[in-house]
């Protein structure tokens, strides 16, 4: 008789240090003693040198794993505005922002294990394959074969794999879906999903069952080996010990990627 199949882990992954000066936006401390995987704003779109001192350290801490959350220069817009930026310089900026983070993962004991786009960076680098290609040869330079966390079946996971580097596919479960299996812009309406119950539901049927369904209420297809959960969403902590909770009472294993 054959044994049954016990679920792929999962990873769960959130965007911390989205805070500049004085001005907090996620609940860090918090968030780092639920999520296995942190996605550090490097200071383009948020984030300060202080700041990512403090969450590594806290990730190291609570062996947390931290990743480059790399985005467009963009501070005032928190990196959700459109932007044409020359391959060249994205590629440099990309670079740069992982070389920030990575001194202070290193002092604080700790590495940058991987490299997730953040905001409009990441929406472009889907369909877009001068952008990805560019933020790729970024990663490149840095010097480590760092793993790329993305959309599955993106412009950016297709450069990822090209060039030798590792892929992560992941999946939102607060966010909605189109047909297509890529994210409703956050223009839209129900962009965003607020109802705690149907984020539990929703993350629990990507990692279990590895489908989601979209806006026009047709099932998705989806290859998630890590869930985001974001941290700026109200309630993110105690939405972020629900989806924890659900899926260890399901059967599946949370830890992360790297």
């Amino acid at each position: 008789m054959s044994q049954p199949v016990s679920p792929a882990p999962v990873d769960l992954n959130a965007d911390l240090g989205e805070g500049f000066g004085h001005w907090r936006l996620t609940e860090d401390e918090a968030l780092l003693s639920v999520v296995t995987s942190a996605n550090v704003a490097c200071g383009f779109h948020a984030g300060d040198p202080s700041t990512m001192r403090r969450v590594c350290e806290t990730a190291a801490e609570r062996g947390v794993t931290v990743g480059a959350q790399v985005s467009y220069r963009d501070l005032a817009g928190f990196g959700r505005r459109a932007m044409d930026v020359p391959p060249r310089e994205l590629a440099d900026e990309v670079t740069y922002q992982i070389g920030a983070l990575e001194a202070f993962a290193r002092a604080a004991g700790t590495r940058v294990s991987y490299v997730k786009p953040h905001g409009a960076l990441y929406n472009r680098c889907v369909r877009d394959a001068s952008q990805a290609a560019a933020v790729i040869e970024g990663v490149l330079a840095f010097g480590t074969p760092l793993p790329v966390l993305g959309l599955p079946g993106s412009r950016l996971h297709e450069a990822a794999a090209g060039a030798g580097l590792p892929v992560v596919t992941e999946a939102f479960a607060d966010r909605a879906y189109t047909p297509e299996g890529t994210l409703v812009p956050r223009t839209e309406p129900g962009a965003v999903v607020h109802d705690p119950d149907e984020v539990v539901k929703r993350a629990l049927s990507m990692a279990r069952d590895h489908v989601v369904t979209a806006v026009d209420g047709s099932s998705v297809e989806i290859a998630a080996r890590s869930l985001c959960l974001h941290g700026d969403t109200p309630g993110a902590v105690a939405l972020a010990r629900r989806v924890h909770a659900e899926l260890t009472a399901a059967g599946i294993e949370v830890r992360s990627f790297a």
